[in-house]
This record gives structure tokens, C-alpha cells and sequence, in this order.
């Protein structure tokens, strides 16, 4: 079986040589997400709490496009520019999951990220 390109305009257009999201057999690879909205193509900065939400909703666009939901993933990389931001992000993140069965994660500070947002965020979810 050969890969699939998942693709939905409910989430930001990729912004290089990449894609939304690949399904290679019942396992789901999203690229990372950022806070763009995708109606609008503007950034979502007010607060830590919006950036984070903006970017848990094109995440869940991807996971649905894949005909999949937060419970299929089973894997999540949190990156943040400041890891002074680590409980707000994790609380906006963990409102989409059950805490009995939250995937297992990573958050990691990085000296910067793409169009200098606060939080990005990549899954692995796996159908069934």
C-alpha cells in the first residue's frame, strides 16, 4: 500500500514542501500545526490560550479528514518557544482528550518556530 496525502482546506495550506497530514495503512503522521486560521489565513497570537486552541482545531480538521478523532492518537509533540507556557498550553490540549486515555507525548522548548508562533504541535493516530 502506497502512502496518502490527507488534505483538507479546513486547515491551514501547507506553507512548504510538505503536506497536511499522510496515512501510510492505519497509521496517521500529521505535520506540526500552528496557530493560522484557515478561513482567514491570519495568525491567531492574542494570547497563549487562542494560539493553542487555534491550533488543537486544525489539528482535529486533519484527524477527521483521515476519518479519525482525538481518541485514534496515540502519540502528540507539543513545541513551545517558551516553556514558561506549559500549563496554559497544557490545559487548552488536554480539554481535547480523556485523561484515562491521553496518548503519549513529549513538550519541548525550541529557540524558535515557524512564523515565530508560541506552540506547534504534530499527532500520530492510528485507525480503529
Amino acid at each position: 500500500m502506497m502512502k496518502q496525502i490527507i488534505s483538507t482546506p479546513k486547515a491551514p495550506a501547507p506553507i512548504g514542501p510538505y503536506n497536511q497530514a499522510i496515512l501510510y495503512k492505519d497509521t496517521l503522521f500529521t505535520s506540526g500545526q500552528i496557530a493560522i486560521d484557515p478561513e482567514s489565513g491570519n495568525m491567531v497570537l492574542d494570547t497563549i490560550e487562542h494560539e493553542t486552541r487555534q491550533v488543537m482545531l486544525n489539528l482535529k480538521a486533519v484527524l477527521e479528514a483521515a476519518d479519525m478523532s482525538f481518541e485514534n492518537v496515540v502519540k502528540s509533540t507539543i513545541f513551545l518557544s517558551d516553556m514558561n507556557n506549559f500549563s496554559k498550553v497544557n490545559e487548552i490540549y488536554g480539554s481535547y482528550f480523556d485523561y484515562e486515555t491521553a496518548p503519549a507525548r513529549e513538550t519541548v522548548q525550541v529557540a524558535r518556530l515557524p512564523k515565530d508562533v508560541n506552540v506547534e504541535i504534530s499527532l500520530i493516530a492510528i485507525a480503529g
